[in-house]
């Protein structure tokens, strides 16, 4: 469909959907982070090249903003007292004890109900909040986690987790639990990459968001406004907005390493413009319209067909230009989703 016909109507769901062979879906990661490929998507052009390139692409005055979240081992496998099966998603953990969890059973859980896990572990259900059950451990949840919990590999990947995942399903610089997915475009990043830009003089800061379930909930709106995003929490430290404001001032370009970045840049200046620090929550849905304060390039991933990332990356480059470049991607045989390939994407004026 041509860009004008879209500029003329509300975008609907059917507006970000694609064919996608399925054997293009990276079931597992490539032996070598950063063997990954690249696509530099910019206004009329699409460039092929190694994700290593990326030092290349930057300038020593671009600013680097990594979300340093850490995945946890959120998924859990355990039983009723009647011996029925129960598996949870550990969406967030409210206190030590307390947490926010998807569950899978054979019937819905009410209020009292038990679900036991191994060594000793429990939790009993306290209500319900939407999509979530508020579950109460007997232990410390995060301790229960580490010691049985599984790594909660997207649905999209076809088999089970295994050690490797453990490792390969996050990134370099992780380092604050939280996170039941991973924020896919830093686990292309290697130590070497790293030195390599801070050689190179790009700066590096972080912030963190807690990536929640809500990111593989489907859009079920036809009408993109009639969509709701789950609410998820982010913290930007007072060194990390002060830079990315001083840069701003300064005319220098701040890139986002990855959609979670950007989410909580663009959150954390809806007021005022400048990012302010400190910890809140954000359900920003991004679509084409949205008008960007603060980031200036975006490393990505390839997202899913009719996702709320899909829409994203579409408001950020362009409609027009991101279905140039998943077509693309596509006829040139990229990998795809969370073990897949990467894009650095420039903003549309």
């Amino acid at each position: 469909m041509a860009g004008q016909a879209i500029a003329e109507r509300e975008l609907t769901l059917a507006d970000f959907d694609f064919e996608l062979p399925p054997e293009l879906i990276a079931q597992h990661p490539l032996p070598d982070r950063a063997a990954s490929r690249l696509l530099h998507v910019a206004p009329a052009r699409l460039r092929d090249l190694r994700f290593a390139d990326l030092v290349n692409l930057l300038d020593r005055d671009d600013l680097l903003v990594f979300n340093d979240t850490r995945v946890i081992k959120a998924r859990l496998f355990g039983h009723k007292p009647s011996g029925g099966r129960v598996e949870a998603l550990v969406e967030r953990v409210l206190e030590p004890t307390l947490a926010l969890a998807l569950v899978r059973t054979s019937h819905t859980p009410t209020p009292g109900s038990r679900v036991l896990f191994a060594a000793g572990a429990e939790a009993i259900v306290e209500g319900r909040r939407d999509d979530f059950f508020v579950l109460r451990f007997n232990r410390n949840i995060l301790a229960v986690l580490e010691e049985q919990g599984h790594v909660p590999l997207p649905p999209y990947i076809g088999h089970p987790d295994s050690p490797a995942d453990v490792e390969r399903y996050q990134t370099v610089f992780a380092a604050r639990p939280g996170a039941v997915a991973a924020p896919t475009a830093g686990l292309h990043f290697t130590p070497a990459i790293l030195n390599a830009l801070h050689d190179h003089g790009v700066q590096s800061v972080h912030l963190t968001l807690h990536v929640g379930a809500g990111t593989f909930q489907p859009v079920r709106s036809e009408r993109l406004a009639g969509h709701r995003m789950h609410s998820e929490w982010y913290e930007i430290p007072s060194a990390t907005a002060a830079a990315v404001n001083s840069a701003r001032r300064a005319g220098r370009r701040i890139v986002a390493v990855g959609t979670t970045s950007l989410r909580a840049l663009e959150s954390a200046a809806m007021d005022t413009g400048e990012v302010r620090s400190g910890a809140a929550e954000t359900a920003l849905f991004i679509t084409p319209g949205f008008g960007f304060r603060v980031v200036d390039r975006l490393i990505t991933n390839f997202h899913l067909p009719k996702s709320t990332l899909l829409m994203l990356v579409s408001a950020f480059s362009g409609v027009e230009t991101i279905r140039a470049a998943y077509a693309h991607a596509i006829g040139e045989r990229y990998r795809f989703f969370s073990y897949g390939d990467a894009m650095l994407l420039e903003r549309a004026a």
